[in-house]
């Protein structure tokens, strides 16, 4: 299994329980690097940070660490994310994307649902484009924690993806079972992105924790075809 996750701690608060149950899962993160002159964002500075070199390297390490309590591969993109000012080229994304796709040869592949967040949404059209080059491949969508709780948003998205020829349906085949070993390996996980969780806040740790949804991902071939689709 591929897991494709924007930022350096998405997949394991979306889809942590789905990986627990795929050891050997490889997560590839794609917004990992550091801008290129030094700044400080209000993100994090929250998360402890004085500027965002500290903040990727520290971000880098916390993954590794979570990702191994999980018995799942990391893959780095050195892509910059959209507080940094430099988000990439679509059609640079699909391409870095597509080699992860054939480095991997995964029959499965998680990808985020695409919601609210800029750089969410990016890589989740970019995870769309793949599906035509990828057509022996099964593609769900993860709801993008912490964003699936804003109202409205997941069906939204849902209706915007039906207008564009996808079809999105609960993959019953992939209910993960909520065992309390996986449960517990995904606490652990999530405990090892600590700079996050100090920039969430208890509030906002209140909600990394709601039930894993994934959706079935299927494209309509009559749909009229676009480069970013």
């Amino acid at each position: 299994m591929l897991v494709i996750s924007p930022h350096l701690d998405d997949a394991v608060l979306s889809c942590g329980l789905l990986i627990a149950a795929h050891p050997g899962a490889v997560v590839c993160t794609v917004f990992t690097a550091p801008p290129a002159e030094s700044m400080t964002t209000d993100w994090d500075r929250a998360a402890g940070f004085a500027d965002a070199f500290e903040a990727m390297r520290a971000r880098q390490a916390e993954d590794r660490e979570a990702l191994g309590l999980l018995s799942a591969i990391p893959v780095h993109l050195l892509f910059r994310d959209a507080q940094y000012h430099a988000s990439p080229d679509a059609d640079e994304l699909i391409t870095a994307l597509n080699h992860a796709v054939s480095e991997t040869k995964p029959t499965l592949i998680a990808m985020p649902l695409g919601l609210f967040h800029s750089d969410h949404v990016l890589v989740s059209n970019a995870c769309l484009a793949l599906m035509r080059r990828q057509p022996a491949t099964q593609f769900v969508a993860y709801e993008d924690v912490p964003y699936r709780r804003m109202s409205g948003v997941v069906q939204a998205r849902l209706c915007d993806l039906a207008k564009r020829g996808y079809a999105a349906n609960t993959p019953h085949a992939l209910n993960v079972p909520d065992t309390t070993q996986h449960e517990h390996m995904k606490r652990a996980a999530i405990d090892a992105y600590r700079s996050q969780l100090r920039a969430f806040g208890p509030e906002g740790q209140a909600s990394l924790f709601s039930p894993e949804r994934c959706w079935q991902l299927g494209r309509d071939e009559s749909a009229p075809a676009t480069q970013n689709a």
